[in-house]
């Protein structure tokens, strides 16, 4: 389906550079870009409705405007679907997480895992975290899911080892970390704590502020003038009320960041 896409997008191109662009094939982009996202909407309504191992393509179908049989026509099987989902969240993963604000390296560095972890419903995240668990768990014997999922994992290490190493060029952050491998910690720590959150839910043994005493015992540069934690938002892992708020805001739902 996005090959057919991006021919239909590529000749678009082609006639507006000739002026002969058709509206009608701008229309039917228009009509294909809505139907996938709409599918990939349903896909995750039904994922989170009924996790991995039970989901079908009429459970997908359901949960959309879209038949069985027009799912069949986009997608040939239910892994052919979940891989074009898994594509579909790392593109907003990107996308969301491609920048992060803060006055200092160091900063920017606790406010992407405080991001990466928030949790903005804890109920729904709770059940899409299981879904996802359950197909990461098919990743030893699936090559798609395996290259999908490392690719997050790529993005993450990327854009810590990068803000590591602004750290130490301004002098906020010591000049003998190695950027990697803080990259390779954190991006452990952030799996960790998605897996426990799923496998036996949020504690309150004190992650974050364990994370934040490795960032001044070990990262911050000895006479770098910087506030490791200037929110001092709650613990990464601790689990919110569900009775606190019917609709829990971003303010929230910072204690389960």
């Amino acid at each position: 389906m996005s090959g057919e896409a991006d021919a239909v997008a590529d000749g678009d191109a082609d006639a507006a550079a000739t002026g002969d662009a058709d509206p009608t094939d701008a229309d039917a982009a228009d009509e294909d870009l809505d139907t996938a996202e709409e599918i990939m909407r349903a896909t995750y309504r039904a994922l989170c409705a009924h996790g991995y191992a039970d989901l079908t393509t009429q459970d997908i179908a359901d949960e959309s405007a879209t038949s069985k049989a027009a799912l069949h026509y986009h997608y040939d099987t239910k892994e052919e679907l979940l891989l074009s989902f898994l594509d579909h969240l790392y593109d907003a993963f990107t996308d969301e997480y491609s920048e992060t604000e803060g006055d200092h390296a160091v900063e920017r560095l606790v406010t992407f895992v405080d991001s990466v972890l928030r949790r903005e419903d804890a109920e729904s995240d709770q059940a899409f975290q299981t879904a996802l668990l359950e197909i990461r768990a098919q990743a030893p014997f699936a090559e798609g899911y395996r290259v999908q999922l490392t690719a997050f994992d790529e993005f993450v290490r990327e854009r810590v080892a990068e803000i590591v190493a602004d750290g130490i060029a301004e002098g906020t952050i010591r000049e003998d970390v190695d950027p990697e491998d803080t990259a390779a910690f954190v991006a452990t720590l952030i799996d960790g704590v998605n897996t426990r959150r799923v496998s036996i839910g949020g504690t309150d043994c004190g992650t974050r502020r364990t994370f934040l005493a490795y960032v001044e015992d070990h990262l911050v540069a000895p006479d770098a003038d910087v506030v490791v934690d200037p929110d001092e938002s709650p613990d990464l892992d601790e689990s919110p009320d569900p009775d606190e708020s019917s609709e829990p805001t971003r303010t929230d739902e910072e204690g389960d960041a």
